[in-house]
């Protein structure tokens, strides 16, 4: 099944959010299925395939000697962050008492940071650098 493609208003966003310095990758993931619609950065099933290796063992590692030991997995992430949208946005239903819209998702860790910005059709994500404090 072929994903919807992002309209111009979700590229310019996810443009305006990617030109910041830091930025490692980008996903655009559909909002219904967490499918990925688009990757930048990270090694998808589709750059494994194509050049015979083994598939990245999660988020910081790899199976394979051959594979950069910093790249992550696009299917690992855009799974990581659906259920972590997902978890959001009951947590949200339950604190108000109704359904309310999830705006902007920040996770920062030593090392990375990620923004979420939950659109109509998509979640666009944002890994990047965590800047210095």
């Amino acid at each position: 099944m072929q994903q919807p493609s992002p309209s111009e208003e979700t590229a310019a966003l996810l443009a305006r959010l990617s030109s910041r310095p830091g930025v490692r990758s980008t996903l655009i993931l559909s909002r219904d299925t967490g499918a990925i619609v688009r990757s930048t950065g990270l090694i998808t099933a589709e750059d494994i395939s194509e050049e015979g290796e083994a598939a990245p063992n999660g988020i910081g590692g790899t199976d394979t000697e051959g594979t950069n030991k910093g790249t992550r997995n696009a299917d690992a992430v855009a799974r990581l962050v659906w259920n972590f949208v997902k978890n959001a946005r009951e947590t949200t239903e339950e604190l108000n008492g109704e359904s309310d819209e999830v705006k902007l998702l920040r996770l920062r860790t030593r090392k990375n940071e990620l923004v979420i910005v939950p659109d109509a059709k998509f979640l666009l994500v944002v890994v990047h650098d965590t800047p210095p404090a």
